[in-house]
């Protein structure tokens, strides 16, 4: 009980800092040498300096977590960038959900990075601290709300089955609008796609945090 304590008081002073502040970390604290040393802004050649500075507009800790790994193609970064903008900040899809598909996603990855970051915006926004816990354990929180319930079941079903079934479409339309169907779909494929650059260039929490799942752990 004291343990759990702590974690979900991790959690909130961990809100505060945001998706930027908890995402300012490379490589994991071992031996190896990083895969994707972190870029500085003096660095950035320029290709990449027009997107390193938009980055900059938005984050005051640098070009930290998929930005580093990004930039190197600034092409693609850029699309990228503009992609997770939308899908932050103007998705049509309420904070607290957008922030739990992230969450499922981050769960079903076991990304260490996805979920030290976004475990405390999720509860900021307004998910409960202890359907974040029963996720995290890898089980499904049994004290989820009725909007919570239908997206946990339309991106679980989704990204596991391959398909929506009818019925699960259904509830999702009893409370969702097309768009919000629509920009739900894109948060879960967008986070599959960030727990794979995260996951092939090694990033990892910042040094000195203990990350979120252990190994021998579901």
């Amino acid at each position: 009980m004291h343990s759990a304590s702590v974690w979900l008081s991790s959690l909130a002073l961990a809100a505060a800092g945001g998706w930027f502040a908890a995402t300012m970390f490379t490589a994991p604290a071992t031996s190896k040498e990083p895969r994707f040393p972190q870029l500085t802004m003096d660095q950035l050649n320029e290709q990449q300096k027009p997107l390193g500075e938009q980055i900059m507009k938005v984050s005051s800790v640098g070009l930290g977590g998929p930005y580093n790994p990004m930039i190197r193609s600034p092409v693609l970064g850029q699309r990228l960038y503009d992609l997770f903008y939308y899908l932050r900040w103007q998705t049509s899809v309420p904070t607290r959900l957008n922030e739990f598909a992230i969450l499922i996603i981050g769960r079903q990855w076991r990304s260490q990075v996805e979920w030290f970051a976004h475990a405390p915006l999720a509860v900021k926004a307004g998910l409960s601290a202890e359907v974040v816990a029963e996720l995290k354990a890898g089980n499904r929180p049994s004290k989820m709300a009725e909007d919570e319930v239908v997206v946990y079941d339309f991106v679980t079903e989704l990204t596991t089955t391959k398909k929506v079934s009818d019925e699960t479409y259904a509830r999702a339309k009893k409370i969702f609008s097309d768009q919000q169907i629509v920009d739900l779909t894109a948060v879960a494929g967008n986070y599959v796609m960030v727990a794979m650059i995260l996951a092939m260039a090694e990033e990892n929490v910042p040094p000195g945090k203990e990350e979120p799942f252990k190994t021998g752990e579901k």
